[in-house]
């Protein structure tokens, strides 16, 4: 079962990046299958995004041991918070210190599921006005592609 969650706002601005939008965060399993969604206004930073993703969620992320993410997620208050919510632990996946392209073996997955949804002209570049339109196009381009893989 998809659990969702939405800010109910409109686009908002993301002053680092100069951007003006929404966040679309995403908890996947292994396969790349969506487990948790939520999307955000682009103002709200993404370890704020991902411990409202799994505050609301808790109840179905209640068997998950590890929580993976890139190196954008580090920081000890951001495990904390994580651990009390669900009891799970943050392993961060770092990238190579090399200056050349490795592929991350555990961080493909989630990548590949933005990939995957980029595939999908309403979402390529998100025309919607409302974050709601924005959320049922996200889950209409999850079914169709699960719909095309099984």
């Amino acid at each position: 079962m998809l659990k969702t969650l939405i800010q109910l706002k409109q686009k908002g601005f993301d002053a680092g990046k100069k951007t003006s939008g929404v966040k679309l965060h995403i908890g996947v399993d292994t396969m790349g299958l969506p487990h948790v969604m939520f999307i955000s206004t682009a103002n709200v930073t993404d370890c704020e995004g991902v411990v409202t993703m799994i505050g609301y969620a808790v109840s179905h992320l209640s068997r998950c041991q590890t929580v993976l993410v890139d190196a954008s997620y580090t920081g000890e208050s951001f495990a904390n918070r994580i651990k009390e919510l669900i009891g799970a632990g943050v392993e961060v996946v770092k990238r190579s210190e090399l200056r050349k392209f490795v592929v991350l073996s555990k961080c493909w997955v989630v990548e590949c599921s933005f990939g995957w949804l980029e595939d999908y002209c309403l979402l390529w570049k998100n025309c919607e006005r409302k974050i709601p339109n924005t959320l049922q196009a996200t889950k209409l381009a999850f079914i169709s592609l699960l719909l095309r893989r099984y």
